[in-house]
């Protein structure tokens, strides 16, 4: 009776274990969804319930709007995994991650042409935006330094910047009390234009933000010509104002595909610059990276030392606990990928910008406002008033879950509308060529729909 009784149980539990996750109870459940609830789960049950709900996100490999990272290789995949418990702030008791995040910053330092790059100042951080902050304090804690040690007033500090900059700079200022000063986008010129930006400049700048590679537009900004512009402005009046370059998208493309472009520390002004390891770095949302040209350029104020492995680390990062493991999946690539292999890459994805935004041109009533030619980022606007907008048009290649955003380009042209594909690894000519055809049947769409009114706003992309 014994033996028939355990193997009983035993079928049981078997039983329970092959049982369907939609043969339970629990997976007819009407959960609550803003309280936690009063009972447990199995793991699978709770894991099919939230999978089931993602299905109703985006296909993020067909995102066109996102200049973040949505394909990396399985064994990337598998390393972040492995690494998911790594706090990137405990160096004490992780040194070797710590030790991979000073070999990247090394790395990086070298790429924008560093004079030591094996002593570089640098950090990760969770994302571009708060490298961007991080530099842009250095920046404020440098001109306060300067302004007292000349016995002036500290009290109204300011920035000067393109209208196209991203939203983190405009929290910065916000955050920090600095007063902006935007250089307005006038005619067809979306980005910075050295002069204007030097006629905004006085002795409480702390700094002037140069972009290399808009969101907008995808444009580099002339970041030699305004460190020219700034060398003549000190020439006549002998204010030294320092540059921060903004390399969010261009900071991981510019060194491999137009190397001679000179916007890094082969310029003397440019004091400090950040990237997105997630964006054109090619790795997974998460992490950031900022470089100062040396220690001079970040003031010692901001600095914290911790202790690891019986020395001393800097460490100046804004948030405290973040995941290791998008600098280890960063570490990754560098490895993997090397130069040649970010080359080409790189060259891959302008190639399919490049031929995109040609087709783009002639199947429509549409006109090019950048072709992919510095970043592999193109935007487009209407030629033409037809029976539908380009906020229409981005309506109806979501039926195909394609996400191109259509959007106002910044103050002194919100009347402009237009539309951006972003190219990233993983969105090969292929593709391209299926969502060039969803482009026409679009258009063929609207060719009969004489009486459609043009949509003149658009909720669903937010502009990043």
């Amino acid at each position: 009776m014994l033996g028939k009784k355990n193997n009983d149980k035993s079928k049981l539990s078997i039983n329970n274990s092959l049982r369907s996750v939609y043969e339970s109870s629990k997976s007819n459940l009407q959960l609550p969804r803003y309280e936690m609830p009063q009972q447990s789960m199995r793991a699978d049950i709770a894991y099919n319930l939230i999978k089931d709900e993602l299905f109703l996100d985006g296909n993020s490999r067909l995102n066109l709007a996102t200049f973040v990272q949505t394909y990396m290789e399985p064994e990337a995949s598998q390393l972040m995994a492995d690494c998911f418990d790594k706090n990137m702030i405990d160096k004490d008791e992780y040194p070797q991650t710590a030790e991979i995040e000073l070999r990247c910053v090394n790395i990086i330092a070298k790429l924008w042409n560093a004079h030591n790059h094996e002593e570089a100042v640098g950090t990760s951080t969770i994302g571009s935006s708060e490298a961007s902050m991080l530099g842009g304090l250095a920046l404020k804690w440098r001109w306060r330094k300067k302004m007292e040690a000349q016995g002036q007033s500290t009290s109204k500090p300011n920035m000067v910047m393109g209208a196209n900059v991203q939203i983190c700079w405009k929290k910065f200022v916000k955050y920090w009390d600095i007063e902006p000063r935007y250089v307005p986008c006038e005619g067809d010129r979306f980005i910075l234009d050295p002069e204007i930006a030097v006629q905004l400049v006085d002795e409480n700048t702390i700094g002037v933000v140069a972009i290399m590679g808009s969101t907008f537009d995808g444009s580099y900004e002339p970041v030699e010509r305004l460190c020219q512009a700034l060398d003549d402005y000190q020439e006549k009046t002998g204010n030294d104002i320092p540059v921060h370059v903004d390399g969010a998208s261009g900071g991981f493309v510019a060194p491999f595909l137009q190397p001679d472009i000179v916007w890094d520390f082969r310029l003397p002004r440019v004091q400090s610059i950040n990237a997105s390891g997630h964006k054109y770095g090619l790795v997974y949302p998460g992490v950031g990276w900022v470089v100062w040209r040396d220690k001079s350029a970040l003031p010692e104020d901001l600095v914290f030392h911790v202790s690891y492995l019986g020395g001393d680390m800097l460490d100046f990062s804004m948030n405290f606990s973040r995941p290791g493991s998008q600098v280890l999946a960063q570490y990754f690539n560098f490895l993997r990928l090397g130069f040649e292999g970010y080359t080409e890459t790189q060259k891959n994805s302008q190639d399919v910008a490049l031929y995109l935004s040609k087709q783009i041109s002639e199947i429509g009533p549409f006109e090019l406002i950048s072709d992919g030619s510095d970043i592999p980022v193109f935007c487009w606007r209407m030629k033409e008033q037809t029976n539908y907008s380009l906020f229409d048009f981005a309506d109806h290649l979501r039926t195909r879950g394609w996400l191109v955003p259509a959007y106002p380009m910044p103050k002194n042209r919100h009347d402009l509308i237009v539309q951006r594909i972003v190219v990233k690894k993983g969105l090969t000519l292929d593709m391209a060529d299926i969502l060039v055809e969803d482009m026409k049947r679009a258009i063929d769409h609207f060719a009969t729909q004489p009486n459609n009114v043009p949509k003149t706003s658009e909720s669903h992309f937010a502009h990043l």
